[in-house]
């Protein structure tokens, strides 16, 4: 996973609230059985019907930040929905309130999820949707985003914060003891089963 400590890019608003998993990656996409590859599955229902939805405009190409409305990420519990957002080049999205299991999902993949209050996501929108080009800032160290003069602290708890400022998804917390799994694995009796 990588590092998470500050990053600088220009957001994409997403004026919607209670976007659900599905519709973040819809189902006919988690046939893969790679963590890679989502990007052309996010949000496809509204990119191939609405042609100008946010992620169609060519102002908001390359965004890596994504403001979003109240409770995203809500419905089925569905790490695609992380790696899709991943996949596309998001590394924070920012809204007032996410779904519990998508907040959970999100720390541990590596996308930083913001808590921000709705009139902060409100001046948002408006900001990037009149300077496409905007420059934010979400900087985990600090617990705050910046842009434009603006400071806007959020919260996330220390061990979230540190994961993610180390790159460590689990599989990472887990390699962090390897020499102690392996020299217990070299004193079990040779009759058990072992790891690979």
């Amino acid at each position: 996973m990588e590092k998470f400590t500050e990053h600088t890019g220009t957001a994409a608003p997403l004026r919607r609230s209670n976007v659900d998993t599905d519709q973040i990656i819809p189902a006919v996409y988690l046939k893969r059985v790679t963590r890679t590859g989502f990007a052309d599955g996010l949000f496809s229902a509204w990119r191939a019907n609405e042609p100008d939805f946010v992620l169609n405009r060519p102002e908001h190409a390359g965004a890596s930040i994504l403001v979003a409305g109240p409770e995203f990420g809500t419905g089925s519990s569905r790490e695609h929905a992380v790696w899709a957002l991943l996949d596309h080049g998001f590394k924070a999205v920012l809204a007032p309130r996410f779904g519990d299991i998508f907040r959970g999902n999100a720390l541990k993949g590596g996308l930083l999820p913001v808590e921000l209050p709705q009139p902060v996501i409100e001046e948002l929108w408006t900001m990037t949707e009149e300077d496409p080009a905007l420059a934010v800032t979400v900087d985990l160290a600090a617990r705050e985003v910046r842009y434009s003069g603006r400071i806007r602290p959020f919260p996330v708890d220390e061990f979230s914060r540190w994961r993610l400022m180390e790159g460590l998804d689990d599989i990472g917390l887990t390699l962090r003891h390897a020499d102690a799994i392996a020299g217990f694995e070299t004193r079990r009796p040779a009759w058990l089963p072992v790891t690979q």
